[in-house]
């Protein structure tokens, strides 16, 4: 600002005003201050912060805890715990289970066990099928076997390869359809495929019996479903005597669509009951592509499973017994099939 010697504003000043500004916040600031007021959450603990003395407490701890031996055994027995059902424990089914070429990956051997006439075999056998043999001590075999009575021998076998239906339907198929070129009409007929489907078995034992008696009577498959049935396990391959190498096995999500789609490919059902109407061998069905369908030995077919079979027949017995086992059941029933077949054949 400029004056003159009477203090008046000489013409053409500038006269310079400061701005005043108002306190307090801005009128419709609205979310413009948002990300500085936001928080950032909870503090985390002092473990888990990198720069802190309990978090390298905490890690100190897990090294610790990895190298500990005991833990690490607990750690590889854990892996065992829900594949109990693929364990072979105890000298003699080891044993055994080698014998037969029981499918395996792993055998474990208790340290400073006494070498007898078994644990030599065993071991040879091991050898000779490559399988990983390796030494625990005896708190580590207790936690792999859920027991102390394992005599020092555990062997955990390989999970069994199922087929799916359509699988074992096409390879039943082609052989039969190689078989129509022969001129040979027992060969044709005996060529004509065979299916036996188990509803409701839950004992390995019987499924295994069932599968070697598939493979005895020239059977092309076994058909399981997947809930409340018996799998393909150690114990049934073993019962089996080896006949689950080479007989292929299906498991089905629902066993009454797979019977309905069988049929629909031209097959023909016979479910085995008490109360069938027409005995076993004698249902006209015997010489068509045919699928055996067996219950359990205690509640026998259930009603869709029932009611999705061409036929029902059953086996003649005395009064005396009510019911037989489910795996000699299916063995009189292949038999009586295969008879039929011969019988047809030799006409």
């Amino acid at each position: 600002m400029v004056c003159d010697a009477g203090g008046r504003l000489a013409r053409g000043a500038v006269i310079i005003v400061p701005m005043v500004t108002k306190k307090g916040p801005t009128k419709g600031s609205g979310g413009k201050h948002r990300n500085a007021l936001r928080g950032k959450g909870p503090t985390p603990k002092a473990e888990d912060r990198v720069y802190h003395k309990a978090y390298k407490a905490r890690k100190q701890a897990e090294k610790r805890q990895r190298s500990d031996p005991r833990l690490a055994a607990r750690r590889r027995a854990a892996k065992f715990a829900s594949d109990s059902d693929d364990l072979v424990i105890g000298r003699n089914a080891v044993l055994e289970a080698l014998r037969v070429g029981v499918p395996a990956s792993t055998l474990y051997v208790a340290a400073r066990i006494e070498p007898d006439d078994r644990t030599r075999e065993i071991i040879r056998l091991a050898g000779q099928h490559g399988l990983n043999l390796l030494e625990a001590d005896r708190l580590e075999m207790d936690r792999i076997a859920r027991s102390d009575h394992h005599q020092g021998v555990i062997m955990k076998a390989q999970p069994f390869q199922y087929s799916s239906l359509i699988e074992l339907a096409e390879r039943a198929e082609r052989k039969a359809r190689a078989m129509e070129a022969a001129n040979s009409k027992a060969a044709q007929i005996a060529a004509r495929p065979l299916f036996i489907a188990l509803d409701g078995i839950t004992d390995p034992q019987n499924l295994g019996a069932v599968i070697r008696s598939a493979a005895a009577f020239g059977a092309n498959g076994v058909i399981l479903p997947e809930r409340r049935s018996a799998s393909v396990n150690a114990t049934a391959w073993k019962v089996s005597a080896g006949a689950a190498a080479h007989m292929p096995v299906a498991r089905v999500v629902n066993l009454t669509k797979a019977i309905e789609a069988l049929k629909e490919r031209g097959y023909y059902s016979v479910g085995l009951d008490g109360g069938g109407s027409k005995l076993v061998g004698e249902t006209g069905f015997e010489t068509d592509p045919l699928v055996i369908v067996l219950g359990s030995e205690g509640k026998g077919l259930s009603r869709l499973t029932r009611e999705a079979c061409d036929c029902i027949a059953g086996i003649p017995m005395t009064n005396a017994v009510e019911s037989l086992n489910a795996s000699v059941a299916a063995g009189i029933a292949m038999y009586a099939a295969d008879r039929a077949r011969r019988e047809a054949a030799a006409q």
